[in-house]
């Protein structure tokens, strides 16, 4: 599906890297107010640059199999305008491609299994990172070979990737020096990977690579792969100490679904995107993604992180609870203009609710007006009608 304004693009983007941006969403249910308006501002970014725009259906956990909901979500999209020019693609059409990511991770020796379950997780006096996941404390980093095949008759493991400590603090080794001292998994031990012996990683093999943006990425003073810097076009910049505010992570479950952090990063650098827009919510996985790039040698995008929309009483929008559910939306509102007026105008885009399509808010879009208005926006009344 081609854009009518994709195809006129203006001259001025012939001499530089087209943009390639993306729509993302889980079909986990029908879309609501909060999931249009990053989709929304996902699709003018794009458009108000002539770029392209890639959809892509997440669809690697069960709940996002089990209703109607990639259709519905394409005809919501449909109605709205927001049309887009590749796709869609389904996470699990690609699972080739998860699994020889991580394969390369662990060749590594980057990878190692862990047996804990989400309980003992949430159970630990530790504290959280900014999406409500536990900072590992790195129980199961330094399981023996015998632990690992003892533990797996008991439960399948998940599989973790090794942060670096902070350069200077946590380690006065380099910093990856300090995984080859710790367990080291036989081939037996993760037969899913084949021929997988750990090696000494340093950073410069990422960047040898062509990762573009990955000394950004350091610690400036220290070169330390385990800080990592960003500069978000919403919310400013950014620093983030993986070891201390999000510890290993996983790369895949123990139910063998590989995990958010790995598959959308292997999914952008395979579709070429290099312009992410999404809810702030996500904002503290960007640092996660940005280091699984460097280790693989993936261009880093750009993060762009838009404000929540938030019911009157101050909690988030949800799928669960049907809120601004877009089926009554569309009933209450009519039309895709009265819609997306009404919502552009609470989201400080335009200066009156009246309708507009979307090719309309296209013309005058503007990051600064996101930027004035990147606290949560409580919505309306209106759109609860």
């Amino acid at each position: 599906m081609v854009s009518s304004s994709a195809a006129s693009a203006p001259s001025l983007h012939s001499n530089v890297a087209q943009v390639v941006g993306r729509f993302a969403p889980s079909p986990t249910g029908r879309m609501h107010l909060g999931n249009i308006l990053a989709s929304l501002l996902a699709w003018l970014s794009v458009r108000s640059q002539g770029g392209k725009l890639v959809l892509r259906i997440e669809d690697l956990d069960d709940r996002a199999r089990s209703g109607p909901w990639d259709a519905l979500l394409m005809d919501d999209l449909r109605w709205l305008g927001l049309d887009w020019d590749e796709g869609p693609y389904y996470q699990t059409d690609r699972i080739d491609l998860y699994a020889d990511a991580v394969r390369r991770l662990d060749d590594m020796g980057l990878v190692y299994p862990c047996f804990c379950t989400r309980a003992e997780l949430h159970a630990a006096s530790a504290p959280h990172a900014s999406d409500g996941t536990p900072v590992y404390a790195g129980t199961c980093r330094g399981l023996t070979a015998a632990e690992v095949v003892a533990r797996s008759k008991a439960r399948p493991p998940a599989l973790r990737l090794k942060v670096p400590p902070v350069q200077g603090i946590a380690s006065s080794r380099g910093p990856f020096e300090s995984f080859a001292s710790e367990s080291k998994h036989s081939k037996t031990e993760l037969t899913d990977f084949g021929n997988s012996m750990p090696r000494e990683l340093t950073f410069g093999d990422c960047s040898e690579r062509g990762t573009r943006g990955a000394a950004a990425s350091r610690g400036a003073a220290g070169g330390d792969a385990g800080v990592m810097h960003f500069e978000d076009r919403t919310y400013g910049p950014q620093r983030e100490v993986l070891a201390e505010e999000c510890g290993d992570f996983l790369v895949r479950r123990s139910d063998g679904v590989y995990a958010y952090q790995l598959a959308v990063v292997v999914d952008d650098a395979d579709m070429g995107v290099n312009e992410v827009v999404r809810g702030c919510d996500l904002l503290g996985s960007t640092a996660r993604q940005m280091y699984l790039q460097d280790l693989l040698g993936y261009a880093h995008p750009s993060y762009a992180h838009v404000p929540l929309l938030v019911a009157p009483d101050g909690r988030r929008l949800s799928k669960r609870d049907r809120d601004c559910d877009m089926g009554v939306l569309r009933e209450h509102f009519g039309t895709p203009g009265a819609l997306l007026g009404r919502l552009a105008y609470v989201a400080g885009l335009v200066s009156s609710p009246e309708p507009r399509t979307a090719d309309q808010l296209a013309d005058g879009f503007s990051w600064s007006a996101v930027c004035e208005h990147r606290d949560n926006i409580a919505v309306e009344e209106c759109f609860f009608a």
